[in-house]
């Protein structure tokens, strides 16, 4: 995995990385929960840009409490499933653990009402998909095919 950008303590964040054919997103958070959230942001900055979008709804998800990277990945693959079925996209994300699961708000609006930035992700890879605890917090990386 590769150290994200250097970041003082408290910080969250996100960034997208060219990856052959696909993009690289790697997040970091004082919590998992943050870092779960910065990872959405990071996906749908790869592809929107909803820095001026209004959420018109707020869609509410419970993944089920599995290995750090089993929530990663379920999570990231609902904004893509929302996205694809329902043309859908966060503008913002809240998520908390409840009940031993992650209670996720997604605060979402219509894709066709924000700028498309890049090309739509299709899928999230489990190939060299990581979240752990860092010397910061946390931190994540997935690929997503494009």
């Amino acid at each position: 995995m590769s150290e994200p950008p250097v970041r003082p303590r408290g910080e969250a964040g996100h960034r997208a990385l060219p990856h052959t054919a696909d993009v690289r997103i790697e997040a970091w958070g004082t919590s998992r929960e943050q870092c779960l959230g910065e990872a959405v942001l990071g996906l749908v900055e790869c592809f929107a840009d909803v820095s001026d979008a209004r959420a018109t709804a707020v869609r509410r998800v419970r993944v089920p409490e599995e290995s750090d990277d089993d929530l990663l990945a379920a999570l990231l693959e609902e904004v893509v499933y929302r996205l694809d079925v329902h043309g859908e996209v966060p503008v913002d994300v809240e998520v908390e653990t409840a009940d031993g699961d992650l209670d996720v708000r997604l605060a979402v609006v219509s894709v066709s009402a924000v700028p498309v930035t890049g090309s739509v992700p299709k899928a999230v890879s489990w190939n060299e998909l990581h979240m752990a605890r860092d010397a910061y917090g946390w931190s994540c990386e997935a690929t997503v095919d494009v």
